[in-house]
């Protein structure tokens, strides 16, 4: 319905084509987050999604240290969570008990630290300083 004004001729032109390029644009969106959708999440993704309390921290380690058997590990874990066998989260500790007992001993660097004089300092620096005393 063309108007008796032909500026809002143009200005009804524009807003119709911004219209329909934000249209363009929403299909775009929707198309490739259905495609996200339909990708498979890798075993690692599924599993990483259960972890808790350091648990990232060991897996990583584990694919370090293991990298073929731990795949192999973690692809099991990923289809006992899809069949519905594992049902709660995965902790740090029930991860590296895991590995542990099926063989794989991951090594995991540890420290411990104690509090002196408003200071946190490892535990070998505090025996290194009391066998120093005479």
């Amino acid at each position: 319905m063309p108007s008796d004004d032909p500026d809002i001729d143009i200005i009804n032109a524009r807003k119709l084509k911004e219209l329909r390029e934000k249209a363009t644009a929403m299909e775009k969106a929707k198309a490739s987050q259905r495609q996200q959708e339909q990708q498979p999440k890798s075993s690692r993704e599924i599993v990483s999604a259960y972890l808790y309390d350091r648990a990232d921290k060991v897996l990583d380690l584990a694919y370090e240290q293991y990298p073929a058997q731990t795949e192999a590990i973690i692809t099991r874990i990923a289809r006992l969570i899809l069949d519905g066998v594992i049902t709660s989260r995965i902790s740090g500790g029930e991860l590296l008990t895991l590995f542990r007992s099926v063989g794989l001993n991951i090594r995991v660097n540890t420290t411990i630290k104690v509090e002196e004089d408003g200071k946190l300092i490892s535990f070998s620096e505090k025996i290194k300083q009391q066998n120093d005393l005479p």
